[in-house]
């Protein structure tokens, strides 16, 4: 039974209340998460730095020992540097540079195919890209071959945070707003009796009354090749039989209606090779919270995709929890 996607009289009212939960929880705990993230970003950094002597030391031994290491560097420079300005101006491969670095989530490594010596020059070409765009303002003790004092490490630290936080500060606030959406479907689960099961449980396995969190589900590609599909949420619900295939439930935040468009052609596509794997009954639900137009809505109905709204939790009953 639908719960909100056969009700388009309700969207726009639904839109503003959901818009004005993003906005408040925004103003009062956006600026905290990314200050947290600053913090420890900064503790990182000041590691990279010493690590690599202070900017001294930018050799291919230093630089493998710590890849991601250059995710900061290229904040160091001035101006400091797009990874693809730093993959052009050293005449190196775009996606060696990915690997090295890594993400917030995945650490950086070496490549396991490229030949030691074609490593060593990419990464010495780097190297001296990044010493000549130095900013001597950040790092005044690079050019006259001095010791910083506590005071300048500490202060080029901050420095160099606050430039990779700026350009990370969308995921930041995004990755803070799914765990607090993941923390009210759990209390809400959790005050109705389910229970939570640990990472990693197959959702094969999962008993009628049972949640888990960030599961994979296997799905076939456009090319027939098996792939994992991650979930931000599976439920089992109470009345299911075991072996039924559980409920799954995608949380979803915007802070703007310009970036949804791409989104909801990707959970089409979710949806369509869960169907396409799993059979026509798959359940495949949004938690919506923010900046979701009627466009984007109409687009998700039409596909097949149902929604329940973080302003309305209890919605969920309607999906038989």
């Amino acid at each position: 039974m639908p719960v909100n996607l056969d009700k388009p009289h309700l969207w726009k009212t639904d839109v503003a209340a959901s818009v004005d939960l993003y906005n408040t929880w925004f103003m009062h705990f956006a600026p905290e998460a990314f200050r947290q993230a600053r913090h420890r970003t900064a503790d990182g950094v000041l590691a990279d730095l010493i690590h690599t002597n202070h900017l001294t030391d930018l050799s291919p031994p230093v630089l493998r020992l710590r890849p991601g290491v250059l995710r900061a560097l290229r904040m160091c420079t001035a101006p400091p540097l797009a990874l693809d300005r730093l993959a052009g101006l050293a005449g190196v491969n775009r996606s060696l540079l990915l690997t090295l670095e890594g993400t917030e989530s995945v650490p950086g490594r070496l490549p396991p195919r490229m030949a030691a010596a074609e490593l060593d020059a990419q990464l010495t070409r780097m190297g001296e890209v990044i010493a000549t765009l130095t900013d001597e303002f950040i790092f005044p003790w690079v050019a006259v071959g001095l010791t910083p004092t506590p005071a300048q490490e500490e202060r080029a630290a901050s420095i160099v945070a606050d430039r990779l936080c700026n350009t990370l500060a969308d995921p930041i606030i995004r990755n803070a707003q799914e765990k607090r959406q993941l923390a009210l479907i759990e209390s809400w689960l959790l005050a109705r009796g389910y229970v939570a099961l640990p990472a990693g449980t197959p959702y094969t396995a999962m008993a009628p009354g049972t949640f888990a969190f960030r599961l994979n589900v296997p799905v076939k590609d456009t090319t027939g090749k098996t792939i994992n599909l991650p979930v931000d949420a599976v439920v089992q619900p109470r009345g299911a039989t075991t072996g039924d295939f559980p409920l799954l439930i995608e949380a979803k935040s915007a802070g703007d209606f310009a970036n949804t468009n791409k989104r909801r052609k990707e959970e089409a596509q979710k949806y369509a090779q869960l169907r396409a794997t799993h059979g026509p009954d798959v359940r495949y639900v949004l938690f919506l919270c923010g900046y979701f137009d009627a466009g984007y809505l109409g687009y998700e109905a039409a596909e097949g995709i149902d929604w329940v709204w973080e302003h309305r939790p209890d919605d969920m009953t309607d999906l038989g929890l």
